[in-house]
């Protein structure tokens, strides 16, 4: 048996992408992919995009956040949430399958 579940995308996430689609005045999705590169081994680029017919679409209230079919394994039973402190206010991955992560937490490996 298969355990491996898609990313959860928490409210807390689409309550902000709902907030941004207000401000900008156009609904988008939130693109959540993994790339090589950064000072771990692979690193999240997350930016506001369209759906592709590939991707897999995660919708709440007409939100939706989209991840493509090679990042899909990356981010199996990961968690896509929105936090803001003082750092900062942004979009982040808690990843189960990341074995070390950098300082920023924008990169990964596994």
């Amino acid at each position: 048996m298969d355990l491996t579940l898609p990313p959860k995308v928490t409210d807390r996430a689409f309550a902000r992408l709902a907030e941004i689609a207000e401000a900008v005045g156009e609904v988008r999705a939130l693109r959540v992919a993994v790339e090589g590169g950064g000072c771990s081994g692979f690193q999240y680029d997350i930016k506001l995009d369209d759906a592709l017919p590939d991707d897999l679409v995660l919708e709440k209230n007409g939100q939706k956040v989209v991840v493509d079919s090679v990042s899909l394994p990356f981010l199996a039973n990961a968690v896509i949430d929105y936090t803001d402190e003082l750092i900062g206010a942004r979009f982040v991955i808690a990843n189960p399958n990341a074995t070390s992560s950098c300082g920023c937490g924008t990169s990964f490996s596994i």
